[in-house]
């Protein structure tokens, strides 16, 4: 079949509309395809690009526990390492948390977003999944109405139009989904004035941790990928270009923010990819409008200081297949009015903890200058209560590995 991974005959329609392969509309698209739902996955890039986009790795314990309750997590479990320990280095010292004994006890899975995401495109199409890649979605059209469509660009550029009962946007912030979204649909914005350099290194891990430096120059941080490839990031002034900085002054800078010469050298190596992060969260209410639904990064962004994107993306995509399945399966239309409150409250106690880690990182970018001290001094404190306070540090874990 052209342009598509499926022996089915591609037609274009289907009772569920998925938009976007990352990991919300792979894992809609695996759930609905098992209940015997009717869907088409439609995918702007083609196979290998869905599958090589390196993005966080952090898989929380809620996330795996969906994950194998669905029968997808052999890959995870087979290459995936457990992670429960993060240091914070400032000038004064360093510290460490072993938060996967605080709290409830859990710990990160640390596994390649694109390794997930090549697992749960693997699952869908050996059941028969239809997908077309290299379909760009443009508009949802009728969004209000119970038959509403999508204009596509094909890859050859040619137009078409594909008819459905429902249209999940899981498409990102860019997406048509979110381009769609009928009068009425409130989007909540905060720009934290934050930016940051994520690179991807070719170089094993300096840390069997999580490292997150505080410096007057800039946050600096650290997070294991694999035993070979290090992912880091440093604060950057806003408008930074992603290749402004050479490969030698990236590694001076992160020795410099985290310490290296008191606490140990960083292992270095070839930059493999570089981008810049701006600092901004914001969502969308509600995330259901008649036949258009949003999960992922289409019903909300938030900052990677917490690492909560992916886990989101994964939690909202099992609550929309269940309410969908509700609805399309066992008639009960309920559980799709249901939907954007239950992933609002998990999606607003996210931001909230993502907002509390920047200002633990970073100084406060809009601060007056008379405040600037004021701030620091709070910023400190904060560090101060999590390497002293079983308290704080039980709240910490429960809000880091928790979504």
């Amino acid at each position: 079949m052209t342009n598509s991974q499926s022996t089915k005959t591609a037609t274009e329609s289907a009772d569920v509309l998925v938009l976007g392969a990352g990991p919300a509309g792979l894992l809609l698209a695996n759930l609905l395809q098992r209940a015997g739902i009717d869907c088409v996955l439609l995918e702007r890039a083609d196979r290998a690009r869905v599958e090589t986009r390196a993005r966080a790795g952090f898989l929380a314990p809620n996330t795996v526990r969906i994950l194998d309750r669905h029968g997808l997590a052999d890959g995870l479990h087979r290459h995936g390492q457990p992670h429960g320990v993060c240091e914070f280095r400032t000038g004064a010292g360093r510290f460490r948390l072993d938060y996967g004994t605080l709290g409830r006890g859990e710990r990160h899975t640390v596994y390649p977003q694109q390794d997930l995401v090549t697992d749960l495109l693997r699952h869908y199409l050996e059941a028969g999944g239809r997908i077309r890649f290299g379909t760009e979605a443009l508009a949802v059209h009728d969004a209000m109405t119970s038959a509403p469509s999508v204009t596509v660009r094909e890859t050859d550029g040619r137009p078409a139009r594909w008819r459905a009962r429902y249209v999940a946007g899981c498409d990102g912030r860019h997406g048509a989904g979110r381009r769609s979204l009928p009068p009425g649909a409130v989007r909540h914005r905060r720009d934290h004035g934050i930016s940051w350099l994520g690179l991807l290194a070719q170089a094993p891990p300096s840390l069997d941790a999580v490292g997150y430096a505080v410096h007057d120059r800039g946050f600096a941080g650290h997070m294991a990928r694999t035993p070979d490839v290090t992912r880091y990031y440093l604060q950057c002034e806003r408008g930074t270009g992603a290749g402004a900085w050479s490969d030698e002054r990236i590694w001076d800078e992160l020795d410099t923010r985290m310490y290296a010469a008191g606490h140990g050298p960083l292992n270095r190596g070839p930059i493999l990819q570089r981008g810049v992060v701006d600092f901004g969260s914001d969502v969308v209410e509600p995330l259901r409008h008649g036949s258009l639904l949003l999960a992922g990064d289409a019903a909300s962004l938030i900052s990677p200081s917490a690492a909560k994107g992916a886990n989101l993306a994964v939690l909202e995509a099992e609550l929309l297949a269940h309410a969908l399945v509700a609805d399309l399966v066992h008639g009960d239309p309920g559980a799709l009015d249901r939907y954007s409150g239950q992933a609002l409250a998990h999606i607003w106690r996210a931001q909230e903890f993502s907002l509390w880690m920047i200002r633990l990182l970073h100084r406060e970018p809009s601060a007056p200058i008379g405040e600037s001290f004021f701030h620091e001094s709070l910023r400190f404190s904060r560090l101060e209560s999590l390497r002293t306070s079983r308290t704080q540090q039980d709240w910490f874990a429960e809000n880091y590995t928790g979504v």
